[in-house]
This record gives structure tokens, C-alpha cells and sequence, in this order.
């Protein structure tokens, strides 16, 4: 087993993340196995709790899983499955070593940082570097770990140390080290200044680890003088000193590491038994780098949600949906739109505000709604779904976005004026979404879903059916306490009126929503999807949304949900495409029409 440490210095959010992810990408690119762990130094058990404005999204796993963002980016950019375990917090690593000490295991022995924290992280590392994440389910020959924070937090001393003593358990020759820093550029003089990166570097080595690689992120390519005076100075060749500069998407940063001789390091670093040119999987990435920056037509989607002042709120949300507008050859435009803007009491507060709010909404091709909990801001989205509908605008509901189409449609089609969710008015005469009955947990509170269930098929002439090649069933994500427990003959009430009401069924709650008749796309979706989208393997809900929104979802489902008479898209139920080892979405040419 080889292990690749990722830390940084000067800032946090610098994009170890996507450092991280990248180096995983063109290892995994040249044949090998690779598994990532995410180490969050904060005392939280797991991201479960917390607020989106804190750590931006949570992202769930196929175990239930709540874990931080990032998981998020190693699963997308290697497509592989991670597990809880995959994400090591300060808070896990105390539980352990105090529930190991409650059953007498350090048999009276004063427990301390070191060695029992020190060590019990490090047993952690190896034990789970060990576990299959591919579906071949063959263990993993290089696992890539990203220390969060910056060095220097108190926090984050306990894994420094870990580390440090790891390096010589595992030999030289199985460890090395990233350090992702800051190289900033003042605008006055537009100077880039390595001073940073030299007391990161100095700080670093100060508690016993040496940077492998220091790769700089700035905002222009790194000039030779600085590069070289960060190689005086942070003791490493030039060739060691990486720059990763502002580039048009993240598909380009796997091959800006590759280009700089990344892969040929790590053959001769690490002594890894790999090809010297990555293979195909790159050469995909480099595929859809060009192709993104030749997108001339947009699709404009409105994101009606509760938490946009904090876009990593809604990281998977937006990847899907940029995955799905590269996958048709669109670019994307994401407009952002805060839920409690539409409500009319806001035309009373500050009507510029709302008025602002009501243009973006009317003037984009289609309109999503994702996920949240409490009823702030419902009202406002209930509005901007109910104009999606009346105005025929594509609409994709994911979770509470489609529990309140649900509740939209019981108001305005089926004339249950107080029909809502028992979790925003518990007295209504209509609760069309409430907890299934047993869903309690030990304090009356209902137990969330949060795992990898299954949606039972009965949806053969239905859109949604299509986009997914017609499985016998799906697989994909939940995170929910509240669910739709209307029953099917109430549904076609508004089947009666001309408007129409479908929906699938899980064990006898509704996996998808209600789909209106006369529209072009009006889906919603109990699960989310975006949890198990990838760049080469869009999500089949937001694809469509994308494909309607661009008006070209009729000619998709004639073809037979083909972008191209050769380039084919099939489900993840298990049918294979001609190229399956790498996507099961084959991309058509820049130029198609």
C-alpha cells in the first residue's frame, strides 16, 4: 500500500480537495486502485449536523454515511463508492479510544495523545486503505489522504504527529507528502510573493513532516524565479515545486499535474508499478476539458433554495447539474435564487428585492428545487413551483423540492387549501407529507433515511423510466425524515381534471413525484440523485431537466435516449456500454448540432 498525504498551509479552502481528487484521477488513469480518506480535524462525530453556511453540504454515502464535501469530489472524480469510515474526525478518533478505555482494553494505563490517539488514528489509516471501493471489489493499491485545516491549527497537531511516526512505520519508500499552499499576488504590484509558502513549508518541517511535492496555487502560472526560490527555500528540486494556477474548470487540474511530470514523480518516488502515459480515463478528462471551453449555447437553471448565500451548500447539486449541461454540449448558467425572495411578504419589505428575485426565476429556461429542512422560505419555493407548472417551465423537485410539488399540487390542482407537510403545520386537515408510521426514533423524533435504497420500477411509459434505460429498479441516496403518504387514488383526482397524476412507489411510500400532463418536464424526486452523479456519467434526472430546459428532450427519447446515433446512454442498473470500463455516457464530438 502506498499513502499520499495532502496538507495545507497559509489558508483553508485552498483546494487540497481537488488536489487531492486530481492526483487520485491520473494515478487511477495509469491502472491502479485508488481510495481516498478524508481527515476533518473538528471534535463533530460526523458533517450530520451540521448547518449548510458551516461546512457548506452534507454528502451522504451508499452506508448512511453524513460526511464532508469533499467525499463528494473523490467519489466524482475516481467513480468509486466510499463509507462512512472514509471520513476520520477528531470526534471518532476520542470515541473510539474512550469507548477502547470504558472496556478495560489499555488495561489501567494512563490514556493519552501519544501514543493511544497517535496510534489509534494510524490503525484507522491502514485499516481502511485496505477496503475495496471499486466494483471489481479488489483492495486498493494507493490510498490518497487529505488532512483538513491548515497546518499550524491545534486541531490538527494530533494527526501531524500521527503522521509523522507513520512515515517511518510504513517505510520511506510507501509514504510521501503533499503540501498545497498559497503563492498571492497583490493586485498593486501584481508581484507573486513566496513568503507564505516558505513559513508554511518551515512550519511544517518544524513538526516532522517534509513536503514531497509543494504544489502552489495562484492566480496566474508561477513565474521561473519564484519557482526557484520556493525550491531554496522549502528544500525540494524545482521540478518539486508544482503550480496550479486559476484554470477554466477543474477537469483541467489532472492534466495540469500530469503535465508537470506529476505521474513520472511518483514512479520514481514511490516505486509504483504503472505505465508512464496515463491511459484512456485522462484522456476523457482532457475530452471534456476542451469541449467545456468550447461550449458557445447556455442553459440558464434557476436554483430555488434556502441556503444561496454559501454556493458549497449545493456542491453536488451543482456539479450534476454541470455534468448534465456538458453532456449535451450546453454551458451552464446557474442562477441563484434565496426562496424566501418570492414570498409576497417580501414585496412588502423590499420590493426590489423581490421583484429581482421574480426576473431571474422568469427568465430561465428551467427551474430546480433541492433539498432543506425547516418550513423558512417553503412559501417561496411552493411559489416558484407552482409558476414552473402553470408556465410549463421544465422543473426538477429533489426531496423537500418534491414533497412541496406534492403539497403545490394537493393546493392549486386538488383543492386541498391547507395541505401541507405535518413538519411545517402538524393541525392540517391534509398532511399529504408526514413521518411513515414506526419511523420513530428513541424520543418520539422521527430516525432519518439516509442510505443507498432502492426505487421499485412500475414507470415504463414515464419519462423519468426512460432517462434511466427502464431498470427493474434504481439505486440512489437518501437523506429524508419526511416523506409523500398520499395514496395513488387521491393522486388521480387531478388526473380527472386534465392535468394528470403519475408516481413510482417504493414499499409503500412514493419514490417519485407527480408528473403533470401537457408538460414538458415536471419531475420530482423523494431521493438525490446528485449524490451518485459523475462527469462522465450524468445523473438521468438532471440530465433531463438539462435536456428539456435546451428543448431536446423529445428528440433524446425518439432516438431512444441517444445523443448521437453512436454515443449512447445507458443506466447504472448494470447495462454495459461499448466502453463501460471508463462511462456509460459516451460524449458526442464539439461540433455535433
Amino acid at each position: 500500500m502506498k499513502y499520499i498525504l495532502v496538507t495545507g498551509g497559509v489558508i483553508s479552502g485552498i483546494g487540497k480537495g481537488i488536489i487531492a481528487s486530481s492526483v487520485g484521477t491520473i494515478l487511477k488513469s495509469c491502472g491502479l486502485r485508488v481510495t481516498s480518506i478524508k481527515i476533518d480535524p473538528y471534535i463533530n462525530i460526523d458533517a450530520g449536523t451540521f448547518s449548510p453556511y458551516e461546512h457548506g453540504e452534507v454528502f451522504v454515502l451508499d452506508d448512511g454515511g453524513e460526511v464532508d464535501l469533499d467525499l463528494g469530489n473523490y467519489e466524482r472524480f475516481l467513480d468509486i463508492r466510499l463509507t462512512k469510515d472514509n471520513n476520520l474526525t477528531t470526534g471518532k478518533i476520542y470515541q473510539h479510544v474512550i469507548n477502547k478505555e470504558r472496556n478495560g482494553d489499555y488495561l489501567g494505563k494512563t490514556v493519552q495523545v501519544v501514543p493511544h490517539i497517535t496510534d489509534a488514528i494510524q490503525e484507522w489509516v491502514m485499516r481502511q486503505a485496505l477496503i475495496p471501493v471499486d466494483e471489481d471489489g479488489l483492495e486498493p493499491q494507493v490510498c490518497v489522504i487529505e488532512l483538513g485545516g491548515t497546518v499550524g491549527d491545534i486541531e490538527s497537531m494530533p494527526f501531524i504527529e500521527a503522521f509523522r511516526q507513520f512515515q517511518f512505520k510504513v517505510k520511506r519508500e510507501n509514504f510521501c507528502n503533499i503540501h498545497v499552499s498559497l503563492v498571492p499576488q497583490p493586485s498593486s504590484t501584481r508581484e507573486q510573493k513566496s513568503k507564505p509558502t516558505q513559513y508554511s513549508v518551515q512550519k511544517l518541517r518544524g513538526l516532522g513532516l517534509s513536503p514531497d511535492l509543494v504544489v502552489c496555487r495562484c492566480s496566474d502560472p508561477l513565474e521561473t524565479s519564484v519557482k526557484d526560490k520556493i525550491s531554496m527555500f522549502c528544500h525540494v528540486e524545482p521540478e518539486q515545486v508544482i503550480c496550479v494556477q486559476d484554470v477554466s474548470s477543474i477537469y483541467r487540474v489532472p492534466l495540469l499535474l500530469e503535465e508537470q511530470g506529476v505521474v513520472d514523480y511518483f514512479l520514481r518516488r514511490l516505486n509504483l508499478p504503472i505505465e508512464r502515459q496515463p491511459q484512456k480515463m485522462l484522456r476523457k478528462w482532457k475530452e471534456m476539458a476542451d469541449r467545456y471551453d468550447c461550449l458557445l449555447e447556455t442553459c440558464s437553471i434557476a436554483l430555488v433554495g434556502k441556503y444561496t448565500k454559501l454556493f458549497d451548500s449545493y456542491a453536488s447539486v451543482t456539479k450534476a447539474l454541470e455534468h448534465s449541461a456538458l453532456a449535451i454540449n450546453h454551458k451552464l448558467e446557474l442562477k441563484y435564487i434565496d426562496s424566501t425572495d418570492l414570498e409576497p411578504s417580501t414585496l412588502q419589505e423590499d420590493p426590489v428585492r423581490y421583484h429581482e428575485a421574480w426576473q431571474k426565476l422568469c427568465s430561465a429556461h428551467g427551474v430546480l428545487v433541492p433539498g432543506g429542512f425547516g418550513v423558512r422560505g417553503t412559501e417561496g419555493k411552493i411559489q416558484a413551483i407552482c409558476w414552473a407548472r402553470k408556465q410549463k417551465k421544465p422543473f426538477l423537485g429533489v426531496c423537500l423540492g418534491m414533497q412541496l410539488a406534492v403539497v403545490e399540487f394537493s393546493r392549486n390542482v386538488l383543492g386541498w387549501q391547507d395541505a401541507n407537510s405535518t413538519e411545517f403545520d402538524s393541525k392540517t386537515t391534509h398532511p399529504v407529507v408526514r413521518t411513515p408510521p414506526g419511523h420513530k426514533g428513541s424520543e418520539g423524533v422521527s430516525s432519518p433515511r439516509i442510505s443507498l435504497n432502492r426505487a421499485v420500477k412500475s414507470w415504463r411509459t414515464w419519462v423519468v423510466g426512460k432517462l434511466y434505460g427502464d431498470p427493474e429498479f434504481v439505486e440512489e441516496r437518501h437523506r429524508h425524515r419526511f416523506e409523500v403518504m398520499i395514496i395513488r387514488k387521491q393522486l388521480c383526482l387531478g388526473k380527472e381534471k386534465g392535468l394528470g397524476g403519475q408516481c413510482i412507489w417504493g414499499p409503500g411510500l412514493m419514490e417519485i413525484g407527480i408528473s403533470v400532463s401537457d408538460h414538458p418536464f415536471f419531475v420530482g424526486v423523494q431521493y438525490h440523485p446528485e449524490f451518485l452523479s459523475r462527469p462522465i456519467k450524468p445523473s438521468p434526472p438532471y440530465l433531463g431537466l438539462l435536456l428539456a430546459s435546451a428543448g431536446r428532450l423529445p428528440h433524446y427519447l425518439q432516438k431512444g435516449c441517444r445523443l448521437s446515433p453512436r454515443d449512447t446512454y445507458s443506466d447504472r442498473s448494470g447495462s454495459s456500454s461499448p466502453d463501460s470500463e471508463i462511462t456509460e455516457l459516451k460524449f458526442p464530438s464539439i461540433n455535433h448540432d
